[in-house]
């Protein structure tokens, strides 16, 4: 759901309603939407089909560095948000322990 909502969030409102992602291009952003429509995809599709198995790190992985580009683009505006910062480093953390487990804990 989290992915989902981004994604819509996207959609409906541009890079300059991001505080200091502004300077994502507006075809960067609109792609970076799909993207996440994608990996939301490709975390819930497993669930319903086991032979799928491998989308779902895959997702957590994208969804993960999307998050640390966020990171990287916030921290060269020049004057960095923290809040998001600890939100985008967070869901990213998360990301990558579903990715480690499922590539690592349970191999597909």
């Amino acid at each position: 759901m989290h992915t989902i909502m981004g994604a819509v969030w996207k959609f409906s409102n541009t890079e300059q309603a991001a505080g200091t992602l502004k300077a994502i291009p507006h075809g960067v952003w609109l792609g970076l939407s799909v993207i996440e429509l994608l990996c939301a995809v490709g975390l819930i599709i497993p669930a319903l089909n086991k032979s799928m198995s491998g989308l779902a790190p895959i997702a957590a992985v994208v969804i993960a560095a999307e998050m640390l580009l966020f990171c990287a683009v916030n921290l060269s505006s020049g004057a960095p948000d923290s809040g998001q910062m600890i939100y985008w480093l967070v869901v990213a953390a998360i990301c990558v322990f579903i990715a480690f487990g499922r590539f690592k804990l349970s191999p597909l």
